[in-house]
């Protein structure tokens, strides 16, 4: 890369390829707290939360849900690999509070029937629906 003030980001999923760009900045949620990564960052690798993976480039700012994973960073490429993701202009909002009223009635129901797997299904599930719609409403 001959702009040593840039770096690239890739998202991809079992699916394939969701998001690819050069940035100047990129920020996602790790166990350990937020992450901001400039261009010439030391190399990282870091488990992913299910939130946001914001890529701020040319003075604009993309937003990607991003359900867990991992991020691979050196040589000023970032490398996310995702369960799933799905950039901001695809989520569809209305899916979303659907998939997220599901995911309540489920925990509710797993809670009566005492499953705490089912719970814990079922809570994953509710994160990523609220993720989506954060994203997606903006």
């Amino acid at each position: 890369m001959a702009d040593n003030s840039v770096l690239t980001v890739s998202i991809v999923t079992p699916d394939g390829k969701v998001y690819d760009h050069s940035a100047n900045m990129l920020v996602v949620s790790t166990r350990s707290g937020q992450l901001g990564i400039m261009a010439n960052h030391v190399p990282v690798i870091a488990t992913l939360n299910v939130d946001a993976a914001r890529v701020m480039h040319d003075g604009k700012e993309d937003e990607v849900a991003v359900n867990g994973g991992f991020i691979e960073f050196s040589n000023n490429k970032a490398t996310i690999v995702a369960d799933s993701a799905e950039n901001q202009s695809d989520i569809d909002v209305a899916r979303a509070e659907n998939a997220k009223q599901r995911a309540e009635r489920l925990i509710k129901q797993a809670q009566e029937a005492h499953d705490k797997d089912a719970v814990l299904r079922a809570q994953i599930a509710l994160r990523r629906a609220i993720n989506r719609i954060n994203i997606g409403s903006k």
